[in-house]
């Protein structure tokens, strides 16, 4: 099986096991993220990119509202095209736009922000920092966009433990996520020598 094959493999298997997690348990899991607000931990002004969650996803809202108290400025992602994302302000009020796959986001009219924080969704990843994503690579572009910025965003991975693998098989484009806030904590993977 070629590393293609195994990655759309265990992407599933993560998808099923966190889609057979009950819908109060991860509503439960999700408040409980939001409650390590402060050891995620934000400057004041930040930026901070959350999304908007799908299906079984952790619902990053509560971690964002956390996060916004302790002074980040939020955003969420907009697609733009097959292969862009950029990411919109998120302020109270303003009207929210359907962006596809499920999901919800401020409109053309929002200001659009650098994330100096990124809460970065994934269907699956390991203990080295390797995150499977959901397969259309809109993350790992907007990312390598980013980080060839003068200011690379900090990027904090959010799942669920059930969602973690023994090896994501590597690709020369990835990028590793150096944290992941699960329900049992913040962890942080040191890059591989």
């Amino acid at each position: 099986m070629d590393d293609r094959a195994i990655k759309k493999k265990l992407r599933q298997e993560a998808l099923a096991r966190r889609d057979a997690l009950s819908p109060e348990w991860r509503i439960e899991a999700s408040l409980g993220m939001a409650d390590r607000a402060g050891e995620i931990g934000v400057e004041p002004g930040a930026v901070v990119s959350g999304f908007w969650p799908m299906r079984s996803e952790v619902d990053v809202r509560p971690l964002m509202f956390a996060l916004r108290e302790l002074g980040g400025r939020l955003c969420l992602p907009a697609i733009l095209d097959k292969d862009t994302i950029v990411f919109r302000e998120l302020v109270r009020g303003a009207p929210m736009i359907d962006m596809g796959f499920g999901t919800a986001g401020p409109g053309p009219e929002a200001e659009v922000l650098q994330p100096t924080l990124m809460l970065v969704p994934l269907a699956a990843f390991d203990r080295r920092g390797h995150r499977i994503g959901y397969g259309a690579g809109y993350y790992d572009r907007a990312i390598a966009r980013l980080q060839a910025s003068a200011r690379p965003p900090r990027l904090v991975g959010i799942a669920f433990d059930c969602q973690e693998v023994e090896k994501v098989p590597d690709e020369p484009h990835d990028i590793v996520i150096p944290e992941f806030l699960t329900e049992s904590g913040l962890r942080s993977f040191a890059p591989a020598l």
